[in-house]
């Protein structure tokens, strides 16, 4: 039986892989978007079962109307991947209150109010995060604000394992440095250092942190709620 499965920012990076591991599983999955509509209809048009769905998490009204979208078309959600975030990277003594909450409100906020909404049309099922190892000790004062938001979602992560219990199962992965279009422009003496910090001396491929993603919303991780899972090809 097909699942329906909720991932926000999923039309391009890492949203899009982890949507096309739903997909290629043929469940009905909801491309969320803020602004890139091409990208995600782009996507949707090579699988029948992709709906893009316009909204920015961080608006609650917005996130009100795109759930009783799904609920009016489908009825009810399996899944909810909440993966739409921002960078703000600035000199610390640049960034504004402005840009802060502004990185709060699409980090943090968004996947509080895609949970609060989403839940109540889920029967039961998984909510899975996207955290960051920048939550735990890969700080980079320059994104402080990003960096505090990851950290506040492994909090908001447990603490939502605890209320949704035991009907839906709220989990969240922290990955490290990723292969997405934004980090292959990184300095290359910059991404060269990075690799040297890895055991694996490498960045990750999307693909590979999608799957824990997939998994973690699978019946194979069923007696797995309130974890954090990192995936950083090992950190020296």
């Amino acid at each position: 039986m097909n699942k329906i499965v909720l991932i926000t920012g999923s039309s391009r990076g890492l949203g899009a892989s982890i949507a096309k591991l739903f997909l290629e599983d043929k469940d009905i999955v909801y491309v969320n978007f803020k602004s890139s509509k091409k990208e995600a209809e782009a996507l949707c048009s090579k699988y029948n079962l992709a709906r893009p769905i316009q909204c920015n998490v961080a608006n609650e009204q917005e996130v009100k109307n795109m759930i009783n979208q799904i609920k009016e078309e489908q009825n009810h959600l399996d899944i909810i991947i909440n993966n739409a975030a921002i960078a703000k990277d600035s000199l610390v003594d640049e960034k504004t209150k402005e840009t802060f909450n502004e990185v709060l409100n699409t980090n943090l906020i968004g996947p509080f109010l895609v949970s609060k909404y989403g839940h109540k049309i889920m029967d039961k099922g998984s909510i899975i995060n996207i955290s960051s190892t920048n939550a735990y000790d890969t700080y980079y004062p320059y994104s402080l604000d990003y960096d505090a938001s990851k950290a506040g979602l492994i909090s908001l992560t447990k603490n939502l394992a605890v209320e949704y219990a035991p009907k839906i199962r709220v989990n969240a992965v922290a990955p490290g440095w990723i292969n997405t279009e934004m980090n292959k422009e990184l300095d290359k003496d910059f991404k060269k250092e990075e690799c040297k910090k890895i055991l694996l001396e490498r960045f990750a491929e999307p693909k590979e942190i999608a799957k824990v993603v997939f998994f973690l919303a699978s019946d194979d991780a069923s007696y797995i709620n309130g974890s954090v899972i990192r995936v950083d090809g090992g950190v020296k």
